[in-house]
């Protein structure tokens, strides 16, 4: 494998600017002329678009600034990447996060792409779920898979703990999901029900569908909402946003509204938000960490938007609490900490109430 220490950026085949690894073990970016000229901001607080060499610290992301990392698979993809180097004779610690982003290719979640690119042989995709989601069980059991290259291909750009591929339908993208070793067996209806449920209250979400199955209930499957019309679409989590880690619970939705009002100036994102925050409480989605949080780049109106809501499923997170707490309260946040919320963020009082309370009452149909 190629070490490289200079990579191109681009986006949708326009250059951005040029990643180059530094002595001190971090990759500085600078952007390209032309984009200067005619882009836009990648990352608003991080690399605001000027002609400059922005180095970043090393912590939290080994050197890297937020946006780049959240092009690298995490979880579930990073230990596809990681077997198949291992397959490849390729020691995966001494492959930098630089050469990481090579691997990544054209899949990625967002926009971004990086060349010159280093890829692997993979053979032709795999229709038949449960005979994939039988292999990523394999995978997971640390057993041998004779389709490892499938799998990197379908899902080693992919973040999140559970097993997942990336692939077409309809010449749609699709994300379709498997149960990880610490899912019930019904993961996947559950997440379908959790998707239905949000919709019902008020909140965006990408396409959503239960996939059949021989073998459990059947598999969840979302559209991808960074591929639009053909094109990729810019993207970039609140952890990227914010140059912190998703694994430190260090976020407040006072904050989250706050930078959401920063960065769109659009009170139906405030609300949508808020919606979500509803829904994240008396639904027990408690996994609501920086990169379950996620803005679009509209190109067209230069626009940034909060996303659809994605990864929404009955979850605990660190210690059961709230990764993001709601006015401070991780363990039991009550109505008042959400009206608070809504209050310092500036939604209307009996607003605030009469969403909080629907969106409760819609949720106990998840529990039944």
């Amino acid at each position: 494998m190629n070490n490289y220490r200079y990579l191109k950026v681009f986006y949708n085949d326009k250059l951005i600017g040029t990643l180059a690894k530094t002595p001190d073990r971090i990759v500085a970016f600078e952007y390209d002329a032309d984009w200067l000229n005619n882009g836009f901001s990648i990352s608003p607080f991080s690399l605001p678009l000027q002609k400059k060499v922005y180095l970043p610290k090393y912590e939290p992301f080994d050197g890297l600034f937020g946006i780049f990392n959240d092009s690298l698979p995490d979880g579930w993809g990073r230990l596809l990447v990681d077997r198949l180097l291992l397959k490849n004779k390729i020691n995966p610690s001494e492959i930098d996060n630089l050469n990481r982003l090579a691997v990544v290719q054209e899949s990625g979640m967002g926009a971004l792409t990086y060349k010159p690119e280093h890829k692997f042989e993979v053979p032709k995709e795999e229709s038949d779920y449960d005979k994939l989601a039988q292999e990523c069980s394999k995978i997971l059991e640390s057993q041998n898979s004779d389709n490892l290259d499938e799998l990197f291909k379908l899902g080693g750009s992919s973040g999140g703990a559970r097993p997942k591929i990336l692939t077409k339908i309809n010449g749609e993208d699709w994300i379709i999901k498997f149960p990880s070793s610490l899912d019930p067996k019904n993961i996947g209806e559950q997440e379908y029900k959790y998707s239905l449920c949000a919709k019902d209250c008020g909140i965006k979400m990408s396409e959503t569908k239960l996939f059949d199955s021989n073998i459990c209930s059947g598999y969840f499957g979302i559209k991808r909402f960074d591929r639009q019309s053909g094109k990729k679409v810019h993207m970039i989590s609140v952890s990227g946003l914010l140059e912190t880690s998703h694994r430190l619970p260090n976020l407040d939705y006072n904050i989250l509204m706050k930078l959401t009002l920063e960065l769109t100036k659009n009170y139906q994102d405030i609300e949508q938000l808020y919606r979500l925050m509803c829904f994240n409480v008396f639904s027990h989605n408690r996994d609501d960490h920086s990169k379950n949080f996620s803005f679009l780049y509209d190109e067209n109106i230069k626009e940034w938007h909060l996303s659809p809501a994605y990864d929404l499923t009955y979850s605990s997170s660190f210690n059961g609490e709230h990764a993001t707490t709601i006015n401070g309260e991780g363990k039991n946040p009550t109505l008042e900490n959400i009206l608070a919320v809504a209050k310092n963020i500036g939604i209307k009082e009996k607003l605030a109430r009469d969403i909080a309370l629907d969106i409760k009452d819609k949720c106990l149909s998840l529990f039944d």
